[in-house]
């Protein structure tokens, strides 16, 4: 058999071979894929506003818990839906009778936002009954 650049079988027909280096791709882009992905996950819920700092901020989980942010203008948004402070209070008592008072919440507010706003959300969610309330913050680069 001259010239040939693959292998044969005896009946005459070329061995199948699988090619290493396009596999190897196919690896790395999955997990560069993986990676970016994880990175996305310890995003908040909320809708985006800018947090205001703090010197004792600490890591939080916002998986499984109901973000409700208080953006600068002072509107109410729960997880990512825009809402009125009427459906806010009827989503609190919903989530009361689905999951009692083990739902978690996560309030994020805009640091531009009246205190009395996310003071108001604070206390309408421990006035419902829930224990795991958390407020969002941003540490405070150092000086």
């Amino acid at each position: 058999m001259a010239g040939g650049g693959g292998k044969f079988n005896p009946d005459g027909s070329k061995k199948a071979r699988i090619e290493v280096i396009p596999l190897i791709d196919v690896i790395f882009f999955l997990l560069a894929t993986f990676v970016l992905f994880t990175l996305s996950l310890n995003k908040s819920e909320g809708v985006p506003v800018q947090l205001p700092q703090t010197q004792t901020s600490a890591a939080r989980d916002p998986a499984g818990a109901y973000t409700i942010s208080v953006t600068a203008e002072g509107t109410l948004a729960w997880n990512k839906d825009m809402i009125s402070l009427d459906e806010f209070l009827e989503r609190l008592k919903v989530i009361y009778q689905q999951e009692g008072t083990e739902a978690r919440f996560l309030i994020n507010g805009d640091e531009s936002a009246f205190f009395s706003q996310a003071r108001y959300v604070f206390d309408e969610v421990r006035k419902a009954g829930f224990q795991k309330v958390k407020i969002e913050t941003r540490v405070l680069p150092n000086a």
